[in-house]
C-alpha cells in the first residue's frame, strides 16, 4: 500500500483540507500520515481522518524518508517559514526526500512564484489529485 505523507503547520487547515478530499476519493487505498510541524496541526490532520499522525521536527525528518509521495505547502521547504515552524532541517529533509513531493503554491512569505496562477484552495487541492496524484497511484 503506497503511503502518502501530508505536512503541514500552524493551525493544520490546508492538511486537514487536503486529507478529506484524499479520504473521499481514495477511501483506504492509501496509508495517509499526518506530520504536523506543531501538534495543533497534527491533531486537525486526524480529525480529517489521516490513519497516523506524528508532531515535530524529529518526526518529520524521520518520516519523510519512509513515504512515498508528499504533499504540503510550498512554505514546508523554505527554512523558517510558516512564522519559524519550519526549521531548516524540517526543510533539507524534505527537500531531500527521495519520495515524490507535491507542493501547494500557497505561501505567506515573501515569496512570489512567477507563472503560478492565484487558484482557491479548494480548485487547487482539484489540480493536486486529478492531474498528478491520480497517475502516480496508477503506475
Amino acid at each position: 500500500m503506497k503511503q502518502i505523507c501530508v505536512i503541514d503547520g500552524q493551525g493544520g487547515g490546508i492538511g486537514s483540507a487536503i486529507i478529506k478530499r484524499l479520504k473521499e476519493l481514495l477511501k483506504e487505498t492509501v496509508e495517509i500520515v499526518a506530520l504536523g510541524t506543531n501538534a495543533i496541526a497534527t491533531a486537525q490532520m486526524l480529525k480529517a481522518k489521516a490513519n497516523r499522525g506524528a508532531s515535530g521536527e524529529n518526526a518529520i525528518v524521520q518520516t519523510v524518508k519512509q513515504v512515498d509521495i508528499i504533499i504540503c505547502p510550498i512554505g514546508i521547504i523554505i527554512a523558517n517559514a510558516m512564522m519559524g515552524e519550519v526549521t531548516p532541517k524540517i526543510a533539507e529533509a524534505v527537500a531531500s526526500s527521495p519520495a515524490k513531493k507535491m507542493l501547494i503554491p500557497l505561501s505567506r512569505e515573501n515569496i512570489e512564484i512567477v507563472g503560478i496562477s492565484s487558484a482557491p484552495l479548494p480548485h487547487l487541492i482539484d489540480t493536486l489529485i486529478e492531474k498528478n496524484l491520480k497517475h502516480f497511484l496508477n503506475d
